[in-house]
């Protein structure tokens, strides 16, 4: 087997190990998702599982780029390091359910797929073009898991429903008597 074809077969490999160890992590999303005071702005449930495939096939592509055109180990540290931070983040979100962790996890996802677009650019544009929308993406979950306000705490406990009657509901004065 040459370079190529097994650098193809380790970044589809590596890509979906990823994938696979984050849908585990991701297990209690049909049951956690619904249930988060989401802004208007969240994405509907259907749209993550096609989203990630499209995103994973770019992540897949961009990794067997960037080996097959020797573009050195900085930026492939940078894009096993994402997919480690990409398969850690549903475990502390919808698993561990500890809001804070995830932020900094999505955070530090962030911040290495931004670093792996700007090194990778230098070695192989359209590697680097295949990761925008992963980063767009990604950023778009980062404003999302700041701003829900999920029914957990952070230290992972489930937070008590106000009862229905203080849910946005306005009471009218009471007569006085």
């Amino acid at each position: 087997m040459n370079r190529r074809s097994a650098g193809g077969l380790l970044f589809a490999l590596g890509t979906s190990a990823a994938a696979g160890i984050g849908s585990l992590g991701s297990r209690r999303a049909p049951q956690v998702y619904p249930r988060l005071d989401k802004p208007d702005w969240a994405p509907p449930a259907w749209l993550f599982g096609p989203a990630w495939t499209f995103l994973y096939a770019a992540i897949g592509v961009a990794g067997w780029r960037l080996w097959t055109r020797n573009s050195g180990r900085t930026v492939l540290a940078l894009h096993v390091t994402q997919l480690v931070l990409n398969a850690a983040w549903p475990f502390t979100f919808f698993a561990a359910r500890h809001r804070t962790s995830a932020l900094a996890v999505i955070a530090a996802l962030d911040i290495t797929i931004a670093a792996e677009i700007a090194v990778a650019a230098r070695h192989d544009r359209p590697a680097a073009v295949l990761l925008a929308p992963y980063l767009a993406w990604t950023l778009y979950a980062t404003a999302l898991t700041a701003a829900v306000n999920p029914t957990m705490s952070d230290d992972g406990h489930e937070l008590p429903t106000p009862p229905p009657d203080l849910v946005g509901v306005v009471h009218p004065q009471r007569p006085s008597c």
